[in-house]
């Protein structure tokens, strides 16, 4: 399938992964201005945050409502949804299926499940359940740049057989090149010939543009961006520039430029996230960002040297 025939289709994060950033503490001004901006500028789908539900996790007073959301919530907040889609996130262990409606009486269109590979088969349980309940479903496996090929391949065979409707490439750490991102994409496409394919890339590296390109050309039809690349640590993908760049382009890039003009530009001058030093020696070296996001909360931020050292050292000296 040569790009140009490659149905693309942008799931814009801003909310749920920059809620990352800023604890989903977006006016409500904020969201419906993205969502009337994404509407204009044909953007399919808007993950306007989590689905998770606040009694099974710590410290859920503290977020903003879009941690937890709630259909009532959601009808005050869009009372005239267009024809970008709501999407939500969820995480094993942390959604309480009751919370969840069915998709006729729920302002959701689709539910995607997040999880760590050994948990593939309690979040295709959690699939099941929502697409009895009418929803569209992705599986996100995160963290693929930590995963054993035997564990990917026998987690293949169960999502083969399931009613997922999307499976995504999650580049978590921001650390693969384009080689390995496609090597990976390749995989999935040989193993799952009957699942549609999604890409999420994180920014430590300047590469979640190049990557997603990539995904387009292999074919890859569900891609994750965030206005402004915002999203936690070094950002995603950036909306405006694949909707200014998909092949073939049916989206309009003027909208989302209003977006960044009004909310991005200065919201930036409060919460930071993008390709940070910190954040490209976390992709650099394969890990998870939380050490950096720890280091740029400290006293120590920007002391890159001292950081790099402290990652790359193999003897580990336990203060007393």
């Amino acid at each position: 399938m040569s790009a140009k025939t490659t149905p693309s289709k942008i799931v814009d994060c801003t909310v749920r992964d920059g809620g990352l950033v800023n604890n989903w503490d977006f006016s409500i001004e904020f969201v419906q201005d993205l969502y009337r901006s994404l509407d204009e500028a044909g953007v399919e789908y808007m993950e306007i945050g989590y689905k998770n539900s606040p009694k099974l996790l710590k410290g859920a007073d503290a977020a903003g409502p879009w941690r937890f959301l709630n259909d009532d919530f959601l009808r005050k907040v869009l009372p005239n949804k267009g024809r970008t889609k709501l999407s939500a996130l969820v995480d094993i262990g942390r959604v309480d299926e009751s919370d969840v409606l069915p998709r006729s009486e729920s302002m959701l269109d689709l539910i995607r499940v997040a999880c760590y590979i050994q948990d593939v088969d309690k979040a295709l349980e959690l699939v099941e359940l929502f697409h009895e309940r009418g929803y569209e479903t992705t599986l996100n496996i995160m963290a693929l740049s930590n995963v054993m090929e035997n564990q990917l391949i026998e987690a293949f065979d169960a999502i083969r057989e399931s009613v997922v409707d999307v499976v995504y490439v999650v580049d978590s750490y921001g650390s693969l090149k384009p080689s390995d991102f496609g090597y990976l994409i390749d995989k999935f496409k040989q193993h799952l010939p009957n699942k549609k394919l999604g890409v999420h890339t994180h920014n430590n590296q300047q590469l979640a543009f190049a990557n997603t390109l990539l995904a387009v050309d292999k074919g890859v039809e569900f891609l994750d961006a965030s206005v402004y690349g915002m999203g936690r640590a070094a950002g995603n993908c950036n909306t405006e520039l694949l909707v200014a760049h998909l092949p073939g382009t049916k989206y309009s890039v003027r909208p989302v430029l209003e977006m960044i003009e009004k909310h991005m530009l200065p919201l930036r001058q409060k919460e930071e996230w993008g390709y940070i030093m910190e954040y490209m020696v976390t992709g650099l070296l394969d890990e998870h960002p939380r050490s950096a996001m720890a280091q740029r909360g400290s006293d120590k931020q920007d002391r890159i040297v001292d950081f790099y050292d402290q990652l790359t050292t193999p003897e580990v000296l336990h203060g007393k």
